[in-house]
């Protein structure tokens, strides 16, 4: 073992991506004290992003007032790139699921108004190139509340002006964008996405990760039968067609509102990120990469950051292990590529306990010491407690 690369996503809600990799990076070192090893933080498009674009490109932040999901005032921050022009928004500082309780968790609720008071903010300080990170939301809103806070207006079929939430998704039968901010057609528009999931359908915004943000089971067909409406509204309105996009259903449908509304870019931020640390370069010369992130399982073949960087790895060859809290749809992982799985989480242990983070450090040394002492000559074959 001569050099192993480390590009593992945040443990959402326990460790950052910097601190998975020191953790694990740490225990090959001991292992193996000759070994290069070298931790590369990553994101997908949620959190991190911000942290780790400002930080490569010697950047600034900026903070600002705004609201949070349910239209608290918070001081939250955007990033200012090394170029001295580019805007970088993480809709997570704004938007995220971090900032509510469990049961605060209610997407029916939840607004990305304080996503849009960034935006403006930046504008107003005469920015005109935008890179938004997207992923990480806890909205299910398909961007209104971002549109409302840069000055479009919602009504129901009655007339009525509708307030923020992920329940005017049910209720707009009319968006008017005639006092849209007047410097958003000059600006430009790329949006870092973490997934591909279109706008609506089976495996669209609402039915796929509206659960995760707090919706029950009637919620979900509410917000799905809404999000139908909304992209035909929004097709009316922008001449543009999201329902069936890649991309669109990113962080509750935000994708397919800067999409239609800002003529936005969507990209795959994970490929994005790891262009700009010069991956590619980076792992020339390694014997294994290791990724991951806190759950693996079909999502992680959607566009998340393990999947970009097996795609990277499996040409040249690189032994590439999956390393997360959880791990499920073992055979669809191990199908893609992954040499190895390793979930860190004993069995019967409580998620609870799980995300705490000293438990997952300790967690997370021990599997990659069994890994390295009793299979690195037996790749294909998982961690089992």
């Amino acid at each position: 073992m001569k050099k192993t690369v480390l590009a593992i996503d945040s443990f959402k809600g326990c460790l950052s991506s910097e601190e998975v990799e020191n953790c694990a990076a740490e225990e090959i070192r001991r292992l193996f004290p000759t070994c290069q090893t070298v931790c590369l933080p990553v994101a997908d498009g949620g959190e991190g992003i911000l942290d780790t674009l400002v930080h490569i490109t010697n950047g600034k932040f900026i903070y600002t007032e705004v609201h949070d999901p349910l239209m608290r005032l918070q001081t939250v921050r955007y990033g200012i790139l090394g170029d001295t022009q580019t805007v970088v928004i993480e809709m997570a500082e704004a938007s995220g699921l971090p900032l509510l309780t469990p049961e605060e968790r209610n997407p029916m609720k939840t607004t990305s108004f304080g996503t849009g008071e960034l935006i403006r903010d930046a504008l107003k300080r005469g920015y005109r190139k935008f890179l938004i990170g997207i992923g990480g939301s806890a909205t299910n809103d398909g961007g209104l509340g971002m549109l409302q806070a840069l000055g479009a207006k919602l009504y129901n079929a009655n007339g009525i002006e509708l307030r923020q939430g992920g329940e005017a998704v049910c209720s707009t039968a009319r968006i008017d964008i005639s006092r849209l901010d007047k410097a958003i057609p000059e600006a430009n528009f790329t949006v870092a996405c973490d997934v591909r999931n279109p706008f609506c359908g089976k495996e669209g915004a609402t039915h796929v990760f509206a659960p995760q943000k707090g919706a029950t089971t009637s919620q979900v067909t509410a917000l799905e039968e809404g999000m139908k409406r909304l992209s035909e509204i929004i097709r009316q309105t922008t001449g543009k067609s999201i329902a069936s996009l890649p991309g669109s259903g990113a962080a509750g449908g935000m994708g397919g509102a800067l999409y239609a509304f800002f003529d936005a870019k969507l990209v795959p931020g994970a490929d994005l990120l790891l262009d700009a640390i010069h991956f590619d370069q980076q792992i020339k010369d390694a014997d294994m990469v290791i990724t991951g992130e806190g759950k693996a399982d079909s999502q992680t073949l959607m566009g998340k950051i393990a999947e970009r960087v097996l795609n990277r790895t499996l040409p040249l060859g690189i032994p590439t292990v999956l390393i997360a809290g959880r791990i499920d749809n073992e055979t669809e992982l191990r199908r893609a590529g992954f040499d190895t799985l390793v979930p860190i989480t004993p069995k019967g242990m409580e998620l609870e306990k799980a995300v705490c983070p000293d438990t997952a450090r300790k967690n997370i040394r021990k599997v990659i010491n069994t890994f390295f002492t009793n299979t690195l000559n037996n790749l294909n074959q998982p961690i089992l407690y």
